[in-house]
């Protein structure tokens, strides 16, 4: 009897020890359940309230004075307000590149792409880098962080390219952005031009946009490598493109890569067919035209380049030259037809008033006298001679567009060290020859 009490005694400990441990172990999943709950919510808080923040200093900044002007337009319209309402802040420099920047974080943190930054010195850096800080390229944390936890030690061959990039990049503001803005400026100041003339301007001013973005570009990347940084690239020969999603992938790829990865594909991107694709893409240039700047004219740009995004492959599959067909001349004429359809959304993008907009747009093409004919072609010529250094010169320093590898036995070279030297001298001595006599701000500071 006593061993059976014992054994009884001895069965029931073992029961209730193994209920308890089933117990203690629900009881810490779902306390560790719950703890993850609560981080993961706790996270989404603050990412919500760090994005937030950030879009609304860039709303308030930037678009509170256009909201304000429209709502007043309206409601003076119909009589409700008969004093307007006018509210002129200003504008911090770069406000939209480092916002960007910002949001990218968090949204990173998030989703646990990145590590949080300890250091505010290292954020700081990162947020208000000044090579790029007022008109990029727009960098993620990423790829800028770990530059500036680690002790750099420049190499000649990063500070010889760096400095090709930089020269190569006032060549293309002071030579050829400058001078070809000259004759934009001029065309778009006359409110009747005909349509040669205008079309004219309009190509000196995809010139002109071109070559200061892309030489802005250039000297900060040139001037960041210099110092051990690497910035993105954000151009690659974007006017050989042979469709408007080819050109997009080329111009501006910091802000491509930043709207796709942060919106079109978090709305879904193209798995939910065409009709939620031709939605995702028209939200991503709405926001796009609108990050450009606070008028309706950058906002009809975007919704133009989305429905063109979104019409082209129907168009390809209804003509086959628009997609694949055609061999070396069916690409001749992709390039010459994106080229061209390109440049109608630089009027929208160049002109801000939408009546102005309206009236180039409808322009009769064969009311042109012959003189007119003549004076638009005289300018779109001087406009494509501005350019050709892009196409000449470029492909000699576009291998700097990424930092040369260390085992790349040219860059230690006598031969390809005096390349660069004569190629640096000629771009300064074209910089000093060709330089237009009348400088321009960046297009791009203004955003």
């Amino acid at each position: 009897m006593l061993w059976h009490s014992c054994f009884a005694r001895l069965a029931w400990f073992e029961l209730c020890s193994v209920l308890a441990a089933l117990f203690d172990l629900s009881l810490q999943d779902a306390w560790g359940k719950a703890a993850r709950h609560f981080q993961q919510t706790q996270r989404k808080a603050f990412s919500i309230v760090s994005v937030s923040v950030n879009l609304i200093m860039l709303g308030v900044f930037k678009y509170l004075g256009f909201f304000l002007e429209n709502v007043t337009a309206v409601l003076t319209a119909i009589n409700l307000m008969p004093s307007p309402i006018l509210l002129k802040i200003a504008l911090p420099a770069g406000i939209s590149f480092f916002t960007f920047q910002s949001v990218g974080y968090a949204i990173d943190l998030y989703r646990r792409q990145q590590s949080a930054c300890r250091s505010l010195l290292e954020y700081a850096t990162f947020t208000a880098f000044f090579p790029q800080l007022v008109a990029g390229p727009i960098e993620r944390a990423g790829h800028m962080l770990p530059q500036y936890r680690v002790t750099r030690r420049p190499t000649l061959t990063a500070v010889r390219s760096g400095f090709v990039l930089v020269v190569w990049g006032l060549f293309q503001k002071l030579a050829i952005a400058d001078s070809a803005a000259i004759l934009a400026d001029k065309v778009f100041a006359v409110g009747d031009a005909s349509f040669p003339v205008l079309w004219g301007g309009v190509i000196a001013f995809g010139v002109q946009i071109y070559a200061d973005f892309s030489g802005y570009t250039a000297m900060a990347r040139g001037s960041a490598r210099i110092i051990g940084i690497e910035l993105c690239p954000n151009f690659n020969h974007p006017y050989i493109s042979q469709s408007p999603s080819e050109f997009w992938r080329r111009w501006h790829m910091s802000l491509g890569k930043w709207f796709k990865e942060y919106v079109f594909i978090p709305l879904g991107g193209s798995r939910g067919g065409p009709w939620l694709t031709a939605r995702n893409l028209m939200i991503v240039f709405f926001f796009s035209g609108l990050w450009h700047g606070a008028a309706w004219n950058f906002i009809f740009w975007g919704l133009f380049h989305g429905v063109l995004l979104c019409l082209w492959p129907h168009l390809a599959r209804a003509c086959p030259v628009f997609g694949a067909a055609g061999g070396r001349v069916g690409i001749v004429f992709r390039v010459v037809f994106t080229f061209a359809i390109m440049h109608v959304g630089r009027v929208l993008f160049r002109e801000r008033d939408l009546a102005m907009i309206w009236q180039h747009l409808t322009l009769n093409p064969f009311a042109a006298s012959l003189v007119q004919s003549q004076v638009g072609c005289s300018i779109a010529q001087e406009a494509v001679l501005y350019g050709l250094p892009l196409t000449l010169i470029y492909p000699l320093v576009d291998h700097y567009r990424l930092l040369p590898t260390a085992d790349d036995e040219r860059m230690h070279s006598w031969c390809w060290t005096a390349l660069q030297t004569m190629m640096a001298g000629v771009i300064i001595v074209g910089v000093l020859v060709l330089r237009s006599p009348e400088t321009v701000n960046f297009i791009y500071f203004q955003f």
